[in-house]
């Protein structure tokens, strides 16, 4: 099932919940509307299920394999739904609950009994609880719970499979072992897929493409190496991870943030601007003595070597704050100590210039 998404536009009174919004899903793949509170991404899964329609007098269309779908109820546009608080029937089993949608069709519709046997247990099994089928949703784990509404949703062989912040009600241990479980299992029925979430390291493990939204708009759709190494926007810059942010200067093949210049070939213009700079903590490295003036001088404020890195916080003369990720070798090597001075030097960084387009130039390494 391919989704095309064609110039989308949903208010609810004054506030504008999307803005012209277009959008290309393809067959087969799992895609993940990300973004924060707010910006849009639930809304248009909801318009693609069929439960929220578009503003009246807008233009804008929701096909499925070039079909015209936009006016279609939601019960006949062969959607799987998946929200995030489960919205299981507690009065029946684990088995009632998946076969649910299987019982409630049309007569002439809905499987013989033997077929719908079949087909629950087949689902069960699929999502891994093939031995819970007498349970009640209150005897099983959240997790648990979590696994049969997708069995549910499964249950009538959907053409498209949407899931609403699946795993937000979960503690992060089991939305790590579900996120996994989630990407084998699509691995298997290879069903196009859409995934709405805020939890940015969700998106990057989980989906083949992700589209970052922000104020009912699309900032960037990419793969998730896409959006997180080469971000087309200073939000998605600092959306997706940590990052530390510098303001300079830019000009002549140059680039300057305070004490520290960069040779910088890719903006060759005499005319100088004021440029953003954004640095990942593990593009930045720390060194004992200056080696030429691509170095900050900052002093150390914390350390902290728990995890699989060491985290160093740094402030510059200037009260400017600094993180720094180094692997755990480099920062035993270093022995840093609370409030010496130290250099910091970046081998990466995205340059943007501040202006109404957030111009995005190539990124620098050094």
């Amino acid at each position: 099932m391919n989704i095309d998404v064609r110039s989308i536009t949903r208010s609810f009174g004054a506030f504008r919940a999307l803005n012209d919004v277009s959008l290309n899903i393809r067959e087969g793949e799992l895609v993940a509307l990300l973004g924060p509170s707010g910006s849009g991404k639930t809304t248009l899964l909801r318009i693609i299920a069929g439960l929220e329609t578009i503003d009246a007098g807008c233009e804008g269309s929701i096909a499925f394999d070039g079909h015209d779908v936009t006016d279609r109820p939601a019960g006949k546009r062969g959607v799987g739904f998946v929200f995030q608080h489960y919205a299981l029937f507690r009065h029946m089993t684990v088995f009632e609950n998946v076969a649910f949608p299987l019982r409630v069709r049309k007569k002439k519709h809905r499987p013989v009994e033997a077929e719908i046997q079949r087909r629950v247990q087949e689902l069960l099994d699929l999502v891994q609880l093939g031995g819970l089928a007498k349970r009640f949703p209150a005897q099983l784990s959240g997790g648990q719970r979590q696994r049969i509404a997708l069995a549910r949703a499964l249950a009538v062989e959907p053409r498209v499979l949407l899931l609403d912040e699946p795993f937000g009600a979960l503690d992060a241990q089991v939305r790590q072992e579900l996120r996994s479980w989630l990407r084998r299992l699509h691995d298997e029925i290879h069903v196009t897929s859409v995934l709405v979430t805020h939890d940015q390291e969700e998106a990057l493990e989980v989906a083949d493409r992700i589209v970052v939204m922000n104020k009912g708009r699309i900032e960037q759709v990419g793969s998730p190496e896409e959006v997180f190494h080469h971000p087309a926007t200073e939000f998605v810059m600092e959306f997706l991870g940590q990052v530390n942010v510098f303001h300079g200067r830019i000009g002549d093949g140059v680039a300057r943030l305070g004490e520290m210049t960069i040779d910088y070939p890719s903006y060759p213009h005499a005319e100088e601007r004021a440029a953003t700079f954004y640095m990942r903590p593990h593009e930045l490295d720390i060194l004992r003595t200056a080696n030429g003036p691509g170095q900050l001088a900052a002093q150390v404020v914390r350390m902290n070597p728990a995890g699989s890195s060491a985290k160093v916080t740094l402030q510059t003369r200037e009260g400017t704050p600094i993180i720094v990720e180094l692997p755990l070798d480099r920062y035993r090597e270093l022995s840093l100590q609370r409030n010496e001075y130290v250099f910091v030097q970046s081998r990466a960084a995205r340059v943007f210039l501040p202006d109404a387009s957030s111009e995005a130039l190539p990124d620098y390494a050094i």
